[in-house]
C-alpha cells in the first residue's frame, strides 16, 4: 500500500512525548484560517510511499527516537486511514511508540465501516494530539469551513476507547481568544478523563510566504500574531472551565485515571 506523504521530518520535539520521527501526510478537508502548510490541502500532493519506506528511514536512526517514537501528522491522517494503520501496525511489531495527530473532521459515528477501522487503528495507537479549533458551532464553520458535531463526537470515542489524548488549542486575536468559548472549551473536555494535556498555542504569522509563493491570498491578513504574554491567561480560562466540569463527575474515575499534566 502506498500513501501520499507531504514531507518527513526526522527530529521532531513538539509533536508528542520525546523526540519524533514526523510523517505529513497530504489531504484534508478543513480549510483553517489560520492554516499553516495549505499545501497540504489536496489528496493528490506529496509523494508516493509504501509504510516499509517509511519504517525503514525510521529504523536507520532508531537510536534517536529511544524516548519518542512515531508520530503522523498532516494535512488530516485519517483520509488515508488504511495506510496510517498499516505503518503503526508495522511501528507496534517493533514496540515503537505511536502517536496521531488529528482533528478528527473525518469521524462519523453511524458509518459502520469507518468505525471498524478507526477501531483497528486505535489498537495501534498510543497517544492523539487532538487539534480542536473552536468550541462554538457556528464561529467554527467561519474558522474552519467545516462543523465541529463529529470533531467533538471523535473525542468523546476517544475516551470510551480509553485512548490518552493531549489536547491543542490554538489562540488567535479575535477569532478564538474570547474568555467565555475557552472556558466552554474546557467544560467540554473536563467530562473525559482520558486527557493527558492541554497545550494552547500562540498564534503565528509563519505561513503568510506560503500562501504568497501558492498564489492563495492569505485569509488573516492584518491580523497580529498572539503575544505569548497572553497565553498563560487564556490557558487559566479552559482550565476553569475543566476544573467546573469535573466537580461534576463520578469521583471515581478521577482517581482510577488521573489527568497528569492538566
Amino acid at each position: 500500500m502506498q500513501g501520499r506523504i507531504h514531507s518527513i521530518e526526522s527530529f521532531g520535539t513538539v509533536d508528542g512525548p520525546g523526540t519524533r520521527f514526523v510523517v505529513f501526510l497530504q489531504g484534508c478537508p478543513m480549510r483553517c484560517a489560520y492554516c499553516h502548510n495549505p499545501d497540504t490541502w489536496t489528496l493528490d500532493g506529496g509523494n508516493l510511499m509504501t509504510a516499509a519506506e517509511i519504517f525503514e528511514q525510521y529504523e536507520r536512526n532508531r537510536g534517536f527516537y529511544k524516548e519518542g517514537g512515531i508520530t503522523v501528522t498532516g494535512g488530516e491522517p485519517l483520509m488515508q486511514v488504511d495506510f496510517l494503520t498499516e505503518l503503526f501496525d508495522m511501528a507496534k511489531d517493533k514496540d515503537v511508540h505511536t502517536c496521531l495527530d488529528t482533528s478528527g473532521i473525518v469521524f462519523n459515528r453511524n458509518s459502520t465501516k469507518m468505525i471498524e477501522k478507526l477501531d483497528a487503528l486505535m489498537d495501534l495507537t498510543d497517544l492523539v494530539m487532538m487539534d480542536i479549533k473552536h468550541i462554538d458551532p457556528e464561529k467554527h464553520l467561519e474558522l474552519t469551513g467545516q462543523v465541529n458535531k463529529n470533531i467533538l463526537d471523535f473525542v468523546a470515542y476517544l475516551n470510551e476507547r480509553n485512548i490518552d489524548v493531549w489536547i491543542r488549542h490554538v489562540v488567535v486575536p479575535g477569532l478564538t481568544d474570547d474568555n467565555k468559548d475557552l472556558y466552554n472549551l474546557g467544560y467540554f473536555i473536563g467530562q473525559f478523563y482520558n486527557i493527558k494535556a492541554l497545550d494552547v498555542l500562540p498564534y503565528h504569522t509563519m505561513g503568510i510566504s506560503k500562501y504568497e509563493k501558492l498564489g492563495i491570498p492569505y485569509p488573516l491578513k492584518g491580523v497580529p500574531a498572539m503575544e505569548r504574554d497572553g497565553i498563560l491567561e487564556k490557558k487559566q480560562m479552559i482550565l476553569a472551565g475543566i476544573k467546573e466540569r469535573r466537580k461534576m463527575v463520578t469521583p471515581k474515575y478521577a482517581t482510577v485515571r488521573p489527568s497528569a499534566k492538566l
